[in-house]
């Protein structure tokens, strides 16, 4: 929300509950919303922005616009239905829309290696021919780098991009999350 410049006062007052929120105090912590800003928030089921992206992404196609619209989500969501059928609908139709998978290594306290056979999430894209790449999620360099390169892809009328952000998370998935399913070691190697 803040990086498309909703207010930082109309964010906090959101995640207070507050009548000056973002939207008014009702959407908490995971329903941040602004229209103004072309920011469509987060959604409290898993993978439900894909899809969601994707439509916001045609409705720019349809209406003949440069804009693309960039549809982020975790490892966990990867392994849901709605990514299969939004990248076959991205790629048949060209639509203008970027993919980030950011890949911390765990869906909750899963391990992606648990999850599935395919642990390089950009290959996702594969059966669909979309073009996609693995990012070193840690160097903002890089990341600018990748994403500027799989926008210029996207505006040049090619049809959607996946961008795998491979990343860690230091913490559990939330505070009452002590991490155990991970080691010292592997915390240490990040």
């Amino acid at each position: 929300a803040l990086g498309r410049g909703c207010a930082t006062d109309a964010c906090m007052a959101e995640l207070f509950g507050k009548k000056t929120g973002i939207v008014k105090g009702k959407g908490g912590s995971m329903h941040f919303f602004s229209a103004e800003h072309r920011y469509f928030g987060g959604n409290g089921i898993v993978g439900a922005q894909i899809p969601i992206g994707t439509g916001i992404a045609f409705a720019e196609k349809y209406k003949g616009t440069d804009n693309l619209c960039v549809t982020m989500f975790g490892d966990g969501a990867a392994r849901q239905g709605a990514l299969y059928e939004s990248f076959n609908m991205a790629m048949s139709w060209k639509i203008p829309v970027l993919y980030v998978v950011e890949n911390n290594g765990y869906a909750m306290g899963t391990s992606v290696k648990r999850t599935s056979n395919v642990t390089e999430l950009y290959k996702l894209g594969e059966s669909f021919d979309m073009p996609g790449e693995a990012v070193d999620g840690m160097d903002p360099v890089a990341v600018h780098e990748a994403v500027s390169k799989a926008a210029e892809h996207i505006r040049a009328g090619n049809g959607p991009y996946l961008l795998e952000m491979r990343t860690y998370r230091y913490k559990g998935h939330s505070v009452s999350d002590p991490a155990k399913y991970r080691t010292k070691e592997e915390v240490q190697e990040y």
